[in-house]
């Protein structure tokens, strides 16, 4: 490695031939109407965040590939590059140095695991049936999309593991909830598997926005499709269906956080928690020592 620093009244240039792997990235265009892009990178050395200019949306590194640079532009912590400084490389195949730096979706196995040992504690036949049914619909679509562009599981398949983590926690959470005999398990797993289904609908498989998500947005997206698919089960009371669909509608929490209703009934509330729970931890989880992290409102140590 080649490294060569000089100051001028506000900023440094570093000079260096250093391999990253891209962990997220995001497209955008300045006032001048300059495209560029936010990315993400790693290696052995830990995380940085950069802007490249004059990167075309079809251009550039995709979540997962590698790159390198001959030249990153320091202003006062705020690091870029040009896009004839960025040199772009291969998809890094496992046993790559950097290849355990990129999430990957998990195994059919495991999630079948959690669906099958969610399903023992469910008591409406009904919708038991549509869980076993729409898990296993839901396992591939999920596999290859991502949970957000940037903030949390902003990988192809980030939205497997997203809905994943929230299922695997309940296994574990509702044997001990207190008050239990006031939740009904299967309203918490169909509201889980759906939260985020509309995403499926908001970005493309490399996590670049779609304008359903400006247009609908995927709260609304997921709680219409989820009705359609209520409605379709034989003698499944209005009252029920609004139950499910409310916990879909209320997984933000907070009107400030997007959400059209908060939670009104526990499962509502419980999914609310493990949604936070599951992606705070992938910020944590994500971000470099002594970063900040927006998500959080605070700097991450590590």
């Amino acid at each position: 490695m080649h490294i060569e620093q000089y100051k001028s009244n506000i900023s440094f240039v570093i000079i260096m031939d250093k391999e990253y792997i891209v962990l997220s990235r995001q497209d955008a265009v300045a006032r001048t109407g300059a495209p560029y892009i936010n990315i993400k990178v790693a290696n052995e050395d830990g995380n940085e965040q950069l802007c490249v200019w004059d990167v075309q949306k079809t251009a550039g590194p995709k979540v997962g590939q590698l790159v390198s640079f001959t030249t990153i532009r320091d202003n006062q912590g705020k690091k870029s590059a040009a896009f004839l400084d960025m040199k772009v490389g291969a998809f890094p195949q496992e046993g790559h140095p950097l290849y355990r730096f990129i999430p990957r979706p998990i195994k059919k196995e495991e999630w079948d695991a959690t669906i099958s040992h969610l399903l023992t504690f469910c008591k409406d036949q009904r919708l038991t049936d549509f869980i076993s049914r729409q898990a296993e619909e839901l396992f591939k679509p999920y596999s290859l999309k991502p949970a957000a562009t940037s903030v949390h599981h902003a990988f192809p398949g980030g939205l497997l593991n997203h809905t994943y983590q929230m299922l695997h926690m309940l296994e574990g959470i509702y044997p001990v909830m207190p008050y239990q005999d006031d939740m009904k398990i299967e309203r918490c797993i169909i509201g889980i598997l759906f939260h985020d289904w509309g995403k499926l609908c908001e970005y493309n498989t490399d996590g670049e926005p779609l304008e359903n998500m400006y247009l609908l947005g995927h709260i609304y997206m997921s709680a219409n499709y989820l009705n359609n698919l209520l409605r379709e089960i034989d003698g499944l009371d209005k009252r029920e269906i609004n139950f499910i669909v409310h916990c879909v509608l209320a997984h933000h929490g907070q009107l400030d956080y997007g959400s059209p209703v908060v939670p009104c009934i526990p499962e509502a509330q419980l999914i609310n928690y493990l949604d936070n729970i599951s992606a705070k931890a992938d910020v944590f989880n994500t971000t470099g020592n002594m970063e900040k992290a927006f998500a959080l409102g605070t700097h991450v140590v590590k």
